[in-house]
């Protein structure tokens, strides 16, 4: 566990605990006089991200986009990583288990002074500003990604697993991102409990809304991109047993002669004769011939 004092002044301090564990839970509680269960909630894996307002207390718990070492996306653990926020009117304490760009970056506005007028709500809702961001980041990178498999899709000449790997991929870490954002409404509406200014509410709501719709677009888009792969990849097989029916018309009625005449029987036509065999071939060309001026009529390619 490491402990940081990010910010002090007068009026409150900003603490930030990094990789907590059950041992230190009880040190934690009787220090800054906060429940167990509201702190073992922050290191709780399969936690939903949530807000209470436990008086003296606002706790606020949510999840941030995080890059996945898991290739199979079970659940939004793959994507995501929780960030607990206690705030008191002296006091903030953040939690979080793995390195947080955006409590790196706000601690430096704070210690150089362009984070103005500063207070425990606002450097919370910086924070929720902050993980509401991540996921808009997360949308812009899903977007260049499908773009790409789009372009593949429709300048290669022939499917390939691999893309309809990508895009099952991509669409399943949409959709557990647009779960995990359609869960975390409680918390951002939470804000408005908040002594903060409504157009700064307005503004994070904005933000939440923003990511929410540029998800449920990629989410639409990449069944809609699953779907016309599905279908080019019919299509081409199509044309590939269009071709295989074309050559059987070609060669079905020359392999019937070659097969009749294998037969060997006294009193098939020609068979005595002397240019026998150059008969059978000059009718098999004519086959091929009619065969193929028919072909040309009815435009079969």
């Amino acid at each position: 566990m490491v402990v940081k004092s990010l910010y002090k002044n007068d009026a409150f301090e900003w603490v930030d605990i990094q990789n907590m564990k059950y041992e230190n839970i009880l040190e934690i509680s009787k220090q800054y006089k906060i429940n167990i269960l509201h702190l073992k909630d922050c290191i709780n894996t399969n936690h939903l991200p949530k807000a209470e307002d436990l008086g003296e207390i606002k706790f606020i718990l949510a999840r941030i986009s995080s890059e996945s070492g898991n290739k199979f996306l079970n659940s939004i653990n793959d994507i995501s990583t929780k960030v607990g926020i206690f705030i008191k009117e002296n006091l903030v304490l953040t939690i979080h288990r793995v390195d947080n760009e955006r409590i790196e970056k706000l601690s430096e506005e704070l210690q150089n002074g362009t984070f103005q007028a500063a207070n425990p709500y606002r450097i919370a809702l910086e924070l929720g500003s902050g993980i509401l961001k991540s996921y808009r980041k997360e949308n812009i990178n899903l977007l260049e990604k499908m773009e790409k498999i789009e372009n593949d899709i429709f300048t290669k000449t022939d499917s390939n697993s691999n893309e309809i790997k990508r895009l099952y991929r991509l669409k399943r870490r949409a959709s557990l991102n647009l779960k995990l954002l359609s869960i975390s409404n409680e918390w951002v509406n939470f804000y408005d409990k908040l002594p903060i200014e409504k157009i700064e509410f307005n503004d994070l709501k904005d933000t939440y809304t923003e990511v929410m719709s540029g998800f449920e677009y990629l989410n639409s888009q990449s069944t809609s991109l699953i779907s016309l792969f599905l279908a080019l990849s019919d299509q081409r097989n199509n044309e590939s047993m269009k071709i295989l029916a074309v050559y059987s018309a070609y060669f079905l009625p020359i392999t019937f002669l070659a097969s009749l005449y294998g037969m060997n029987f006294q009193e098939m036509f020609g068979i005595d004769h002397e240019y026998g065999f150059y008969w059978m071939l000059g009718i098999m060309v004519v086959i091929v011939i009619v065969t193929s001026i028919f072909m040309k009529r009815k435009n079969v390619k």
